[in-house]
């Protein structure tokens, strides 16, 4: 069964999402198809469904992975893919997906996790020893590398830049996405798009991929 790339119906008219689909479909070497009715193409000949950003809520639970473009956004570029992973959970495939266009766009992987201060933190009346604050944030540092390892085993051509960032998911993807060509993050089976998900295609400044589990 041949594979394709699926322009959502409802981005017709969004000129970026259109412009995208055609860019990506040309480097895959896949063809591109406009669906054309209400409900998520068939998950075993879609290879992905391009959309404008808008139309978050009618993707949120596509069977297969989706790129939510914003309105406003440019050429597309094959710049820097930016991945958002949770060390402690990472979702394989949204890692794999990254992985992946890195490799093809021959660019570099920007894998971020945010995290935050534990609990402990609250309870200190003087404020954050730096020492404290630099211990656990090596712990964060190795528990991402300690992710990604087989995955850098996997795609050895791939250059990967670990950044671990003290923020929340969503002010750290925003931040990188400015000079990304693409965000990837993943969903859980089953399930709709997150807040962390809305608020990102929302507030991006590129492409934001949407990888089910």
């Amino acid at each position: 069964m041949e594979r394709v790339i699926v322009v959502h119906d409802g981005s017709a008219d969004c000129e970026a999402a259109s412009r995208w689909a055609s860019w990506e479909a040309a480097r895959r070497g896949l063809p591109l198809q406009a669906h054309r009715d209400g409900t998520p193409p068939a998950s075993e000949e879609t290879e992905l469904v391009v959309a404008c950003a808008r139309d978050v809520d009618d993707l949120s639970r596509s069977p297969s992975p989706c790129v939510l473009v914003p309105e406003k956004a440019g050429q597309p570029v094959a710049a820097e893919t930016v991945l958002g992973v949770d060390a402690r959970d990472p979702a394989p495939e949204a890692v794999a997906f990254a992985f992946d266009t890195a490799r093809r766009w021959g660019v570099r992987l920007r894998a971020v996790h945010a995290w935050r201060l534990p609990a402990v933190a609250a309870e200190l009346r003087f404020g954050i020893p730096e020492e404290d604050r630099a211990i656990w944030e090596d712990d964060e540092v190795h528990l991402l590398s300690g992710a990604l390892r087989p995955w850098r085993e996997k795609y050895p051509e791939v250059e990967v830049l670990e950044d671990v960032r003290l923020l929340t998911p969503v002010q750290a993807l925003v931040r990188q996405s400015a000079n990304a060509g693409l965000v990837v993050v993943g969903r859980r089976p089953g399930s709709a798009f997150s807040a962390v998900v809305r608020g990102l295609v929302a507030r991006s400044r590129c492409p934001v991929a949407v990888v089910p589990s």
